[in-house]
């Protein structure tokens, strides 16, 4: 059985279009890369742990923010490596402020060989994106959340 996680594809409709938040991947590996490289907040979902609740967690550590809102079941969609990610869509709440981030943070050995431990956010920074722009920023197994969100919204 493929491992599963679980994410949330906020949206906002500012002024008259869609606009996709998105998250960049904190640590030494994600720092210079741009496009393709940003992701929705999705992860693990943890044993015994419902489906939406853990996009819900999931969300709240990368983001530092409670996620509240109608969530619409999105999909379920394998990604490269092989990985189910399960997607929930929701508007987000206008006090969603993406430059105050907080994320929860892991611990690498970093530079590699080095001995020396290092902790990085698991998310640097997080932003909203028109989307045309979301679908040249986001990684390409997470491309038909896209398609699927204008689907389901019936806008672009």
């Amino acid at each position: 059985m493929p491992v599963r996680s679980a994410g949330l594809l906020i949206y906002r409709l500012f002024e008259t279009r869609l606009e996709i938040l998105l998250v960049h991947p904190g640590g030494p590996f994600w720092a210079k890369k741009d496009e393709g490289a940003w992701s929705i907040p999705k992860g693990l979902i943890e044993a015994g742990e419902d489906e939406l609740s853990a996009a819900i967690r999931e969300a709240q550590e990368e983001l530092g923010a409670e996620i509240k809102g109608s969530f619409a079941r999105l999909g379920e969609y394998r990604q490269p490596g092989g990985k189910v990610v399960v997607v929930w869509s929701v508007e987000a709440d206008a006090a969603l402020d993406v430059e105050t981030v907080r994320s929860s943070e892991f611990q690498i050995e970093w530079p590699p060989r080095s001995g020396r431990i290092q902790s990085f956010p698991e998310v640097d920074r997080a932003g909203w994106f028109a989307t045309a722009e979301a679908e040249i920023k986001i990684l390409k197994g997470q491309l038909p959340m896209l398609a699927d969100l204008v689907k389901q919204l019936g806008r672009v």
